[in-house]
This record gives structure tokens, C-alpha cells and sequence, in this order.
């Protein structure tokens, strides 16, 4: 049979490394496991607490509604509002979705299709390339590799690749979907550009459809902007929140889109006809984890930060250089030059079989990531400081 969609698609060369990982660790070996951004931190206590009370309830054991129940949306509404000064209409200007990834995907089904085309940075998370080809778009790269450290000038150069991917872009594109603080190259931008971004927006006749899963993980002072902080931002930006990262709550699946009313309501008419929303318990639980443990992200951030701080001052010891990031939960790392013709799935597979340190191949995140690999900061410090260990016996040309 001939199948739609899914032949087109490349290896996951996740899953490759995943799968050398799982054969070292059944034949006895210790591995450091920094790939997969699966975050360790343990859920707000309070959270779990309440999922077990709502789970025993059997009126919660029913359909949920797609879109959310009323408290959850209004729970994000109040969010919003506390952390970035942003007014939101729980009714209207929001709703939520089985995880970020789901969101944006099915966002993608009511905002482009055959014939339209799509901006996607690169390197990119892999859903930000591959949901608007699942939606039959496409796609044209907004080169993202050079942006560097500083907040400023990451800007100037992002505008700037952004103008370059529009021009040669035909026809012009509808969606453009950004992400900051960025995975995986951890780059940060300033509201400034916000602001300059909505503005482009406009002038185009472009939606920017901002994912902000690590719109609480920052570091040394940063704190990242959301892009319906713009004043006018609504009215043509949409952005995705999900406690994945902020609340430590990945396996929950619980996110929200918020902003633009009207690409709002299109996405809740989509979801009534596609699910009917996450277990009810879940909500209820997340509803509380953002009234009840509101300061959690700090916490959260400071155990990240420390985790930075080990591996890039590590790194640094051993003769790798790598910039210290001021967002997400990840270490964005030049391949060192004296191994850089291996290409980043092969020197993945290289740390991983002579060092016991898995890490993420650039690869994977779409051209311009393959002199790169990622690091998750998903172990303690004790164990990062032993990866180090490892790493130095198997780079001895560092």
C-alpha cells in the first residue's frame, strides 16, 4: 500500500543514538544520558498531589472538553496576566492542547496547506520543520546557526535572515514560527525585536506562531519576552505555553495556545472534531500547579543554571569551548575542531561509544546543525562532572 505523509520523512537519528544508548546500558555500561531533553526535576509536589484526589473522583473519569475546562483556561489567563502583563480571554484568546507539539501541528491544519509556503528557522526543533509538511506546505529556511550569545544582536541578524528567506521565497508565506529562547541553539532575542518582528509580521500579511517552551527557563538576569507582550501583538501573533519546562511536568501534556481570537477559535473548532482534551484530573492538577506553585519555575531554573554552570565550566577545563547559555535547558556545542569532518552523527556516536556520554546530533535539527550537538542538562552535577571525566579520555586531540 502506498502510504501518505510518513514516506517522505527522514531517519530519526534520535533514534539512533537512542538505540546505541539502550544496547551500551544492557551490556553493563554506565552512560551519561545528556540527548533526549527529558527533564529529571521532579513535578510540583502539590500538582501530583491533586491528580491523585481528582483521579479518585469518578465524575472526572468522563470525555473532558477539547478546548480545555473553564478554570484551566482561566488558570493561564491569570498566568499570563501575573508573569507578563499580558490580558487574555480565557473564552476567546485561549485554548488548550494535548502538549505543545499537538498544538502546533493541528494549528498548522487551519493556517496553511497545498500551495502555501511556510518560514521555519534552522536549526530547528524537528516539529517546527515538519508540521507545516504534514499540513502540505512549504517550507523555506530562516538560517538561525550564527545568531550568537548576545540578545541585541541576535536580533539584528535573525531580521536579516528573515527578510533574506522572504524574498526568495514564492509564493510569499503565510506562517512564519519562531522560538525563543531557541532549541537547539539556545539563542535568546530582546523585546525590541519583538517588536520588530511584529511589526515585519504586519507589513507582510504574516502570522508568527511564537513557541515559548522555555519561556521561564533563563539564566544571569534574562528573562524572556513574550511576543504578545507587543502592544498590537494580537493581531497578528499567536503563541504556545506549555508547563513541559517551567513546571517540570513533560509527561503531562498540557499546554495552551493563546493570542490571535480568531486563529484561536479555528484551532478550537479543529480539536472538537479531533479529541476531547487531556484526562480531566490532569487539568484540575494543573490548575493548580500554576495558582498554588507559582515561584516553581525558579526553582526549577535554579538546579538547570548549576547544571550549566558544570558542564560549561567542564567543557572549558578540557579544551572545548562552548557559549554559556542564558535560556533553555540545553548546551549548544561547536564539534571541536580537530573532529569536525566526522559530521555530528558520527562524532554523536564517537562520545557515545568512547566517552559513555550520549548527546544529540546537530543533524537532527535541520540543515545547519550538523557541525553541532546538543547537550540536555537532564543529570546532576555529579554526573555531568563524570561525563566530563569520560569526555577528556575520548578527545585526546583537544
Amino acid at each position: 500500500m502506498e502510504l501518505r505523509r510518513v514516506t517522505g520523512l527522514p531517519p530519526y537519528v534520535f533514534a539512533e543514538i537512542n538505540e546505541l544508548k539502550l544496547a551500551a546500558r544492557r551490556a553493563g555500561k554506565d552512560v551519561i544520558d545528556l540527548g533526549f531533553g527529558n527533564p529529571d526535576i521532579p513535578s510540583p509536589a502539590v500538582a501530583v498531589e491533586k491528580l491523585a484526589e481528582a483521579a479518585h473522583n469518578p465524575r472526572n473519569h468522563r470525555y473532558s472538553s477539547s478546548r480545555g475546562i473553564p478554570k484551566l483556561r482561566q488558570a493561564i489567563a491569570d498566568l499570563y496576566l501575573r508573569r507578563f502583563g499580558v490580558e487574555l480571554d480565557p473564552e476567546r484568546e485561549v485554548v488548550s492542547t494535548i502538549g505543545a507539539k499537538e498544538g502546533l501541528s493541528h494549528l498548522m491544519w487551519v493556517l496553511v496547506g497545498p500551495g502555501d509556503t511556510a518560514l521555519v528557522p534552522s536549526p530547528s526543533y524537528p516539529i517546527h520543520i515538519y508540521a507545516p509538511l504534514f499540513a502540505g506546505a512549504d517550507v523555506r529556511m530562516v538560517r538561525l546557526e550564527q545568531l550568537g550569545a548576545d540578545e541585541s544582536q541576535a536580533g539584528e541578524t535573525l531580521l536579516g535572515n528573515l527578510n533574506e528567506a522572504w524574498e526568495s521565497a514564492w509564493p510569499k508565506p503565510r506562517v512564519a514560527i519562531l522560538s525563543f529562547p531557541h532549541n537547539p541553539t539556545t539563542a535568546c532575542i530582546d523585546f525590541e525585536t519583538m517588536t520588530r518582528l511584529v511589526e515585519w509580521a504586519r507589513e507582510h500579511s504574516v502570522i508568527l506562531v511564537h513557541d515559548f517552551a522555555y519561556s521561564d527557563t533563563a539564566f544571569d538576569g534574562y528573562k524572556p519576552p513574550s511576543i504578545l507582550q507587543v502592544p498590537g501583538a494580537k493581531d497578528v501573533a499567536l503563541e504556545l505555553y506549555t508547563l513541559t519546562k517551567s513546571f517540570s511536568m513533560a509527561g503531562w501534556r498540557v499546554a495552551f495556545l493563546v493570542g490571535n481570537e480568531e486563529l484561536v477559535q479555528a484551532l478550537t473548532k479543529l480539536k472538537s472534531y479531533l479529541d476531547y482534551g487531556t484526562f480531566q484530573p490532569i487539568q484540575i492538577a494543573a490548575i493548580v500547579a500554576m495558582n498554588e506553585a507559582p515561584e516553581y519555575p525558579k526553582a526549577v531554573n535554579e538546579i538547570y543554571q548549576s547544571r550549566r554552570d558544570a558542564l560549561c565550566d567542564g567543557l572549558s577545563r578540557i579544551g572545548w569551548e562552548v557559549p554559556r547559555p542564558k535560556g533553555t535547558m540545553f548546551v549548544w556545542a561547536a564539534i571541536p575542531a580537530a573532529y569536525r569532518e566526522m559530521g555530528s552523527l558520527e562524532f554523536s556516536k564517537y562520545l557515545l561509544a568512547e566517552g559513555k556520554v550520549a548527546t544529540s546530533p546537530g543533524v537532527g535539527f535541520g540543515p545547519g546543525g550538523d557541525g553541532y550537538v546538543r547537550f540536555a542538562l537532564i543529570e546532576n552535577e555529579q554526573r555531568i562532572a563524570q561525563g566530563v571525566r569520560s569526555l577528556r579520555k575520548a578527545l585526546p586531540k583537544l
